[in-house]
């Protein structure tokens, strides 16, 4: 595209941009003062000025530094609702060049479902192969705390309606009427979102967490996500009708917030009760109110349509004499009824809050059941089995409808609740239990003793572990009796797997699909976690006759680079294992496996860790080969490249051949979350490129290296370990690194400021490799260095590459075929294209010892520039967002706005660090990062 087609494409966005800008403007004018306001305006141009290099670096820095903390409050504020309106101005951007796009007859664009059917059209792949490759398909986001996301929802409300008045905008110019009265509503959102606290002053409690991860189904995943499951199961049955593909939904999310406890304390039996019913409460509430809604429009009379006999037998269940001509509406009170008293007998509440008292009749408790006190009457209301049972019902309504030739109203309403129901169940969302493998080592050791089976498993080598754990999973009898004496740490393990049992009994077997091993290293650490599930009564280990059962997986996790190379193996001689077998047999042979994205980057590096994640697929894919699995992997990647992150299909389609076998589940973090989701249209496109690359990795060849794999594999082997070295030498040998890390970034802050509510490390020790990913990437963003996302990469480049022009050829000859080595460079560039040195370079400054500082702020400059200069020469462009204009886009509309608050960070961290642990200074601090979580909008 030539430069003016570019200005021209992108004019409507810099008129948003400036339109939003000047009425907050006038806003913080109008409501702060003209001094505050024209200190802003002043950073504003400064800012604008040291972007265009026409001024040094320190001229925002001296215009903020001793700024008073009540002036700087309101600065921050200033810019980071500035960075927020100008994310939802690039959002009606992407729309509004989608739209110009459709419009002119040009072909669906990459990662849309439309393009993917195009493929497979062209491909054609034989049905009876898709069958198997699709059988139980799933691509699953799985949703997970962060601790820079703390917006209220009231925030994500007033940015919605925003949204909404901005679209409307589009179809009206001055001096129009509606014109004026969209700009005054506009302006009344813009102050009430400066009047609205950003954040909570409270520290955010993980049931604060679960609300804010809810809080998406209501945006927009409840509607969405039904619709693009019926979209694909209809388009691929279209194209294969002889093989009834997608038996079940294809697209099912789930969640961490409230299961995973590697590390989190505050995760108790408690917790996981609140976390699966308020997500059950969230599906049964949007079922009501939906039926209630079905109820007041589908009003067909039987004197003007005739109905089915089913759905005449249904009707006589909700039989309402004020509604005896009207069949439809008495079926539909019927069914609500009996969902109603569902959700009361699995939740102990209805979730409507639509319902007028006594419209239903009295619903009776659990608590009246048990003593007998309830009404006789509301025994006839019988509650639903399972989500199936409504199904039924649900569908007998909709065959009534297409009989008589009302297939319309079918396929409105009714056909989006019969979606929600087939997709969410009555859990909504799966909940995974995760916990690390050496508290399951501390748990099962003491329960053994207890039960006087061994005294003192840990000194056990590992062939006796595995022979112990196999007998005790070959036998249905307990370790415990009710009247068992544990430590707190056991008492606390075992509660939490029974709240997930009740769950499970309340909810249904989707409810907690699975329970993932952290730090998983051998064997036992899978047998052990299969020993708490049944001790807990998840797990039926079966007998002679009976085959085990399970609804919850055992799933191992395979986090540095050391387990990763080792993961294969050691799933192969867990299988190995007759109890594990006979398990997995139960199962129908799926095994899932999680590769963990963060800790493997924090050991390794940037391209050490994404090539030992591949390698471990290769090896896993063979081993499933061999032993006749079927292996899904979950991928537990965060929001930036340094933890996996970067463009969701692009990185689904640089797996290996066979890793994606209709199958594939994923983290998604905190801004994240609210960048991709708060939004239809947005979480609709993001959520159809995820099903997108899962089709195409599954039915169509997309490596590309065919009978080069296995040379470009042996250079990969050699790079990765280069650029571990050059790495390791900067993290790992580098005496005072992370006395530089701590002092340079703010980490510290991380933990002190309680920003979320899981610690910031494992174990209360100064080891990186102790230290949390999530802290670990997100103070190196918040510098903006970035490092996690890149360092050791040039390096690897340059000394592999040397002098010889032949093997800068056969990288860049790598970087056209390989989507791997593709999405590796892109996903690097754009990092790298949000870092900024000179920036970076004023938090090297809160290090107190100018020689460490030198030392190692030296080391990553070099890096940095030795990086971009071999990404230059690999992929042929001195631009390092050539192939993703959209971003570059971004970054210049919005980096002016980030200097400002990077320099506010560096100053109040000054000031904490002095002694000033004043709450302003606080909350300044908070204020910060998550202005910056924000902008950079995949920080973690």
């Amino acid at each position: 595209m030539r430069e003016d087609q570019i200005e021209a494409a992108t004019a409507p966005l810099r008129d948003d941009i400036r339109f939003l800008g000047a009425i907050l403007g006038d806003t913080i004018r109008d409501h702060e003062g003209p001094e505050v306001f024209d200190l802003i305006e002043r950073v504003r141009v400064e800012a604008f000025r040291v972007r265009r290099s026409e001024v040094e670096r320190s001229a925002v820095a001296d215009m903020v530094r001793d700024t008073d903390i009540r002036v700087a409050l309101p600065l921050i504020r200033a810019f980071s609702h500035f960075l927020l309106l100008a994310n939802l101005t690039e959002d009606l951007q992407r729309d509004r060049r989608r739209a110009v796009h459709i419009a002119a007859g040009e072909p669906p664009q990459e990662s849309s479902l439309a393009a993917t059917y195009r493929k497979l059209d062209a491909a054609r792949p034989d049905g009876a192969l898709v069958a198997d490759l699709l059988d139980d398909a799933l691509t699953s986001p799985v949703i997970t705390a962060h601790p820079t996301e703390t917006r209220r929802r009231t925030v994500f409300d007033v940015q919605s309606r925003i949204t909404d008045l901005m679209r409307r905008r589009q179809h009206y110019a001055a001096p129009d009427p509606q014109y004026a009265e969209i700009e005054v509503e506009l302006r009344r959102q813009i102050l009430t979102l400066w009047r609205t606290a950003l954040i909570r002053l409270a520290r955010l409690r993980i049931q604060d967490e679960i609300e804010v991860g809810l809080r998406y189904y209501d945006l927009t995943l409840l509607e969405v996500i039904p619709r693009i499951n019926a979209d694909v199961r209809a388009a691929l049955r279209a194209r294969w009708p002889d093989h009834a593909l997608l038996q079940r939904p294809m697209l099912r999310p789930g969640s961490w917030i409230g299961g995973d406890r590697d590390g989190n304390p505050n995760v108790t039996g408690e917790v996981v009760h609140r976390a699966t019913r308020r997500a059950g409460a969230v599906a049964f509430g949007h079922y009501l109110t939906e039926l209630l809604e079905l109820e007041k429009t589908l009003s067909l009379s039987v004197r003007l349509a005739a109905v089915t006999d089913d759905l005449a037998r249904l009707a006589a269940a909700g039989f309402d004499p004020q509604r005896s001509d009207e069949p439809y509406r008495q079926a539909l009170r019927g069914i609500r009824a009996r969902l109603t008293v569902t959700a009361d007998r699995a939740l102990g509440e209805v979730p409507l809050d639509g319902i007028a008292p006594g419209e239903l009749g009295h619903v009776e408790s659990d608590r009246e059941r048990r003593s007998g006190t309830g009404d006789p009457e509301s025994a006839r209301v019988v509650p639903y089995r399972d989500p199936r049972e409504l199904l039924d019902d649900l569908d007998v309504v909709d065959a009534s409808l297409r009989a008589s030739g009302d297939g319309l109203l079918a396929d409105d309403r009714l056909a989006a609740l019969r979606g929600a129901v087939d997709t969410f169940g009555f859990h909504l969302q799966g909940l995974d239990m995760r916990q690390n493998s050496e508290v399951h080592e501390q748990v099962v050791a003491e329960l053994l003793a207890w039960a006087g089976v061994h005294g003192d498993y840990a000194s056990l080598p590992e062939p006796q572990r595995i022979e112990l754990l196999a007998a005790e999973l070959g036998t249905r009898r307990p370790l415990l009796g009710p009247d068992a004496r544990l430590s707190e740490l056991a008492a606390k393990e075992l509660g939490v797997l029974r709240a997930a049992k009740a769950a499970l009994d309340d909810l249904g077997p989707d409810t907690v699909p699975n329970y993932i091993i952290s730090m998983c290293t051998s064997v036992s650490d899978l047998l052990e976690a299969a020993l708490l599930l049944k001790e807990s009564g998840i797990l039926d280990p079966g007998d002679a006759q009976t085959a085990p059962s399970s609804p919850a997986g055992v799933v191992p996790l395979f986090e540095t680079i050391e387990d990763l190379r080792a993961g294969a193996q050691t799933l192969v001689a867990a299988l190995e294992v007759p109890a594990y077998h006979r398990l997995i047999a139960a199962r129908g042979m799926r095994q899932e496996v999680m590769l963990g994205y963060s800790d493997s980057n924090k050991d390794g590096g940037y391209l050490a860790a994404n090539w030992a994640l591949y390698r471990a697929e290769l090896d896993l894919v063979e081993a499933a080969r061999k032993t006749g699995i079927r292996l899904r992997l979950f991928h537990g990647r965060g929001g930036t490249v340094g933890r996996g992150g970067g463009r969701s299909y692009d990185a689904i389609l640089a797996q290996p051949a066979g890793a994606v076998r209709g199958a594939l589940r994923l983290t998604e973090q905190g801004e994240v979350i609210s960048t991709k989701y708060a939004e239809p249209g947005t979480a609709h496109r993001n959520l159809e490129s995820l099903v997108a690359g899962t089709l195409e990795s599954t039915l169509l060849d997309v490596e590309g290296l065919g009978a080069d794999a296995e040379p470009a594999y042996e250079l990969f082997d050699e790079l990765a370990e280069l650029a571990r070295r050059a790495y390791a030498r900067l993290v790992h040998e580098t005496p005072g690194f992370v006395e530089y890390f701590r002092a340079s970034t703010p980490v510290a802050e991380v933990g002190d400021l309680n920003l979320g509510s899981r610690p910031a490390s494992r174990k209360p020790t100064n080891s990186v490799s102790d230290l949390r990913a999530i802290p670990w990437v997100m103070a190196w963003s918040q510098s903006r260095v970035m490092l996690p996302g890149w360092y050791g990469t040039g390096a690897a480049l340059e000394q592999w590459v040397g002098d010889d022009p032949a093997r800068l050829a056969t990288l860049s000859e790598l970087y056209r075929r390989w989507p791997f080595f593709r999405t590796v460079m892109s996903n690097l560039a754009q990092v790298m294209a949000k870092a900024d040195l000179d920036i970076a370079a004023r938090y090297a400054e809160l290090v107190p010892d100018e020689t460490l500082r030198d030392t190692i702020f030296g080391m990553i400059r070099e890096e940095f520039d030795r990086t971009v200069r071999m990404h230059a020469a690999v992929t042929g462009s001195d631009h390092l967002l050539a192939d993703n204009p959209a971003l570059a886009e971004s970054i210049r509309n919005r980096f002016p706005y980030l200097e400002p608050i990077n320099q506010m960070q560096v100053e109040l961290l000054r000031r904490r660090r002095a002694g000033d642990d004043s709450e302003l200074v606080e909350r300044g601090i908070l204020l910060t990062m998550n202005g910056l979580a924000t902008a950079l909008r995949n920080s973690g």
